[in-house]
């Protein structure tokens, strides 16, 4: 991809302060900090987003809990390592602009917007209750010759659209990001309920005309940690 990097990756959220920031990480003795924003869907559900913030862009102390907040930023991704070495990828909103509007709307916003490769080949299937879903992995360009690699979802006919895609597509992706509980389950029968982080695609569309280049380290080297799918229905509500 070309031009403006920032571009590519443009992500807006409103919503609650669902946990109280924890420093995360320091970078040349930026601090940045991790918490969790609880954002309304159109139904009566809601999505819990992690974010991340530095300390030069607010004043920690302000991200009290169920204080409202709008952020503006990019939905990344990065690698954490797990107990025993394995590698998982971890998603947050990386906060580039935030504010503390005085009314609270009616409805919250949860919007991305991403220009980026797919670097898996898409998994096309019906539910048994014959919902059609297509999961795929977007490797999306940013500055320093880095990329975030995102898990999406498709339904309906966007989801056949998606199933024909091939690695190396250029796409241009409009969506939101959602959070979805799962069961973990191990070979001795027992299960841990955890947390998947996803985009929920709305609109897909097909750039250049198709297959082009994916950006280095796509594919086999991504560890999505993506959790299993069955007859859930997490679609576009």
């Amino acid at each position: 991809m070309t031009g403006n990097q920032s571009e590519n990756n443009i992500a807006q959220l409103t919503g609650t302060v669902e946990s109280e920031p924890v420093f995360s990480h320091e970078v040349y003795g930026e601090g940045f900090y991790s918490f969790i924003v609880r954002t309304r869907r159109l139904s009566d559900s809601f999505d819990l987003i992690p974010a991340t913030v530095s300390d030069r862009l607010i004043d920690i102390g302000e991200l009290k809990k169920g204080r409202f907040v709008a952020l503006d930023g990019q939905f990344r991704s990065y690698n954490s390592v797990l107990a025993g070495g394995q590698v998982k990828l971890t998603l947050t909103l990386f906060v580039q602009e935030i504010r503390f509007p005085d009314a609270v709307p009616e409805t919250d916003v949860d919007s991305v917007e991403m220009n980026g490769f797919i670097c898996k080949p898409p998994v096309y299937r019906t539910t048994p209750f014959n919902r059609e879903i297509s999961d795929f992995l977007l490797a999306v360009n940013r500055s320093y010759n880095k990329s975030d690699y995102l898990p999406c979802i498709c339904w309906g006919r966007n989801a056949r659209f998606c199933g024909k895609r091939k690695v190396g597509d250029h796409v241009k992706v409009i969506g939101r990001m959602q959070s979805r509980v799962y069961q973990k389950r191990y070979p001795d029968g027992t299960a841990v309920e955890r947390t998947a982080y996803e985009v929920s695609v709305s609109k897909i569309e097909l750039l250049d005309g198709g297959q082009t280049s994916v950006p280095a380290e796509a594919g086999s080297t991504v560890n999505t940690g993506a959790a299993p799918r069955g007859t859930e229905g997490s679609g576009n509500g």
